[in-house]
């Protein structure tokens, strides 16, 4: 097998996709500056090169050294909110890092790209459901910083021949069904980590943002998709890619939505805490909805997904959130 390299593979998203990929027989290489990841998530002993995206010597270095010839993209600063108040960081960080690692590949020979994008990009679809061929329309820099980035990726692979699959994903969660890695960032902001916290005596309460939405009960739906489903989907690409397939952008979502009050109850019955609920003000740029059309990535990838209950992803996010504590 050849040598991959993961782009913030210690991370929650990228660390579950390198232990897949390690599991399926694949070398892989982990670029990670470790400013949100985690040598820990390396269960099984994946090369591990501590540096900044930024830092172009080192990551063509890199990319020459391992004879990489494959890349998997997940280094980024993800969080929407904060992407308003620093919009420069998240441009340079996504955008901008991005462009370097483009340069660095095409200069090395790769050949395989397989990019971390966003629902995001998406806006608010006035449907609440998102296909591929929807408008492009993000409302914050987040959103607007990986689209560009998939702009420059579409570009790249006219000129210079880049094969690559970017995959938007919807709102992930869970973690590992063994509880061998999860979300270890102790500030998360997804939804079902932030309820189990609660139910842990680690948060005084959850915030409901929203409850007058023209939703069954008047809170904000959303595709909530297990970690393992999503990391599956970076194998069905990678396999796309090395049979021979070219360019995609894919939804990664099952298709089917889970409102804010849905998520909090089955935290509570999984949990058997009834832990404080409070209710606040939408926040702005909040659609009501958003669901992905999932039929392309069944159709081209051949994903099929195992998780799809969303007391799966729940159950699984309380077992790992009760190891952290050391319970």
């Amino acid at each position: 097998m050849e040598n991959i390299l993961v782009t913030g593979g210690a991370g929650y998203i990228g660390g579950h996709v390198v232990r897949q990929l390690t599991e399926a027989g694949y070398r892989v290489v982990v670029y990670d500056n470790l400013s949100t990841g985690f040598e820990a998530t390396l269960i099984n002993g994946e090369t591990l090169v501590r540096a900044e995206l930024a830092d172009e010597e080192t990551l063509e270095n890199t990319l020459r050294t391992f004879g990489v010839k494959t890349v998997l993209h997940f280094a980024a600063s993800i969080i929407a909110p904060e992407s308003v108040s620093k919009p420069l960081e998240y441009y340079g960080n996504n955008t901008m890092n991005t462009m370097r690692l483009l340069k660095a590949c095409v200069r090395s020979g790769v050949e395989k790209f397989v990019f971390s994008s966003t629902a995001a990009v998406y806006g608010m679809p006035e449907s609440g459901i998102a296909a591929e061929d929807s408008p492009t329309v993000p409302i914050n820099p987040y959103g607007t910083s990986k689209l560009m980035s998939e702009w420059m990726l579409r570009d790249t692979a006219h000129a210079h021949g880049l094969r690559y699959v970017a995959l938007r994903y919807f709102n992930v969660a869970g973690a590992d069904p063994l509880a061998r890695m999860g979300q270890r960032v102790q500030e998360a902001t997804h939804l079902i980590k932030v309820c189990c916290q609660a139910a842990l005596g680690k948060r005084q309460s959850v915030s409901i943002f929203g409850t007058d939405y023209e939703t069954p009960d008047g809170t904000g739906i959303r595709d909530y998709i297990h970690i393992e489903d999503l990391a599956a989907a970076h194998l069905s690409a990678l396999r796309y890619l090395e049979g021979g397939g070219t360019q995609e952008t894919i939804n990664v979502g099952y298709g089917n939505g889970s409102s804010v009050r849905e998520v909090i109850d089955v935290v509570r019955r999984v949990s058997g805490v009834h832990f404080t609920v409070l209710e606040a003000p939408r926040r702005p740029g909040d659609p009501a909805m958003l669901v992905a059309r999932s039929q392309r990535i069944r159709e081209v990838l051949d994903w099929k997904p195992k998780y799809d209950d969303l007391e799966k992803i729940v159950s699984d996010a309380w077992q790992w959130e009760r190891q952290l504590a050391g319970i």
